[in-house]
């Protein structure tokens, strides 16, 4: 099995710029399950996708896109997470750029630790509709209302897309980096404003709720009044064009049966922010 059904040539681990780890946990979720499905449905979708990327007039599978076997541990969220940490701080021994699909987005906890102990000054934009910065939820510290927690304390977090969260939240969040979807739909600056706040090296961690539910309805919490297609892409190819996107990773697509569209439109914006990545020198 490669990415989008690429040549085995294009997918080999020491060829490949690209490695895509996958982790397939649902542990936490609260409300709508279904994650730990994500990347099938996301490995599928991307088996019918046109490879060629016409806006960045690139083939970026030609650099080589390697799957990593998945991580499956699902004993309990601290072993999950130690795992994680230790296997993304192996990966972080090669030149490869690493990426990651969930999965719920927990996950990102580990990555983001292990990104962190290699980028000292470690910009983290977390894209989500969501703030997912309690302490701990559910008697856990790795729950995935708790994913950016950590990551507020340690790197320098910009928050883009929020629109939900709970009042308790508030003190931890740094308001003057967080990029509300009111201020996001009111204000013409906040793309340059949000980029000025990123340092160099930039970790991505995209929850697919920050888009709007009528076009991503597969998650476990759709939130209305998100992204369109247009918007994220736009977003995303100024942050890779500005910065120096060290890894990312996609997380809680919960595929409903039948409905393919959110698949590919995961698997499309998983190859276009690879596009963007590769292509911005040219």
């Amino acid at each position: 099995m490669t990415f989008a059904g690429i040549d085995p040539k294009y997918a080999q681990p020491e060829q490949s710029n690209i490695w895509l780890q996958s982790i397939p946990y649902d542990g936490t979720t609260t409300w709508g399950k279904g994650a730990d499905g994500g990347f099938d449905a996301f490995m599928e979708a991307s088996n019918n996708m046109e490879l060629y990327d016409i806006e960045t007039n690139s083939e970026v599978y030609k650099l080589g896109i390697h799957l990593l076997p998945p991580i499956t541990e699902n004993s309990n969220p601290d072993a999950l997470q130690n795992v994680i940490y230790k296997a993304v701080k192996n990966q972080l021994n090669t030149d490869k750029l690493l990426t990651y699909f969930g999965g719920e987005h927990s996950i990102s906890i580990g990555i983001i630790r292990a990104f962190k102990e290699k980028f000292e000054s470690l910009s983290v934009l977390h894209l989500d509709a969501h703030a997912d910065l309690r302490p701990e939820y559910n008697g856990s510290r790795f729950n995935h209302s708790c994913a950016m927690h950590e990551a507020s304390r340690t790197t320098n977090l910009v928050q883009v897309g929020i629109r939900s969260m709970d009042a308790s939240e508030n003190k931890y969040m740094n308001h003057e980096k967080c990029f509300f979807m009111d201020r996001i739909n009111t204000e013409k600056n906040w793309i340059t404003e949000s980029i000025d706040l990123l340092g160099t090296e930039v970790y991505i961690s995209l929850d697919l709720d920050v888009l709007d539910p009528s076009i991503m309805p597969s998650t476990g919490t759709p939130e209305p009044g998100g992204f369109s297609w247009e918007l994220i892409t736009g977003y995303l190819k100024s942050v890779f064009y500005s910065k120096n996107v060290v890894g990312f990773d996609i997380v809680e697509l919960a595929p409903i049966p039948g409905l393919n569209a959110p698949n590919f439109l995961a698997a499309k914006l998983y190859y276009k922010m690879l596009s963007y990545k590769f292509s911005k020198n040219d």
